[in-house]
């Protein structure tokens, strides 16, 4: 399912495994994971529950610094984020924002070179969730 720029997909595995396959997809693809957030964690340290979700936030300085250099608030969104939760029904999604969605959002010129740049990383993001979610 796909909302204003949110992709979330099904996954076969549970949320821990799902966000470790993830995590272990951007570290295959030369990304760097900067933050693991857990908000389970946080909502029970409040004394509240959550279902299970996490959020990682991953990037490459290589890949984010030429689109900040067009238009310097996409920063604002980059590094890239990633969530994995479960549901009521206990099925467990992973959900990320399209790069492609964000060039849009900042009102970024598609003719500036940053399109294909976008395109090739949005190709790049649905195969790490593909690869995380999806049984082989």
């Amino acid at each position: 399912m796909a909302v204003n720029g949110l992709t979330t997909i099904q996954s076969s595995y549970g949320p821990e495994d799902t966000m470790n396959r993830f995590e272990a997809e951007v570290r295959a693809r030369g990304m760097t994971a900067l933050a693991h957030i857990d908000h389970a964690a946080g909502a029970a340290s409040a004394g509240m529950s959550l279902r299970p979700t996490e959020l990682l936030i991953f990037g490459s300085a290589k890949d984010s610094t030429p689109l900040m250099a067009l238009v310097q608030t996409i920063g604002i969104d980059l590094p890239l984020k990633a969530m994995v939760w479960q549901d009521a029904a206990g099925v467990t999604w992973l959900s990320y924002t399209e790069p492609t969605w964000l060039a849009t959002l900042h009102g970024l010129d598609p003719g500036a070179g940053a399109a294909a740049s976008l395109s090739i990383l949005a190709v790049e993001l649905a195969e790490m969730a593909k690869s995380a979610t999806e049984t082989p």
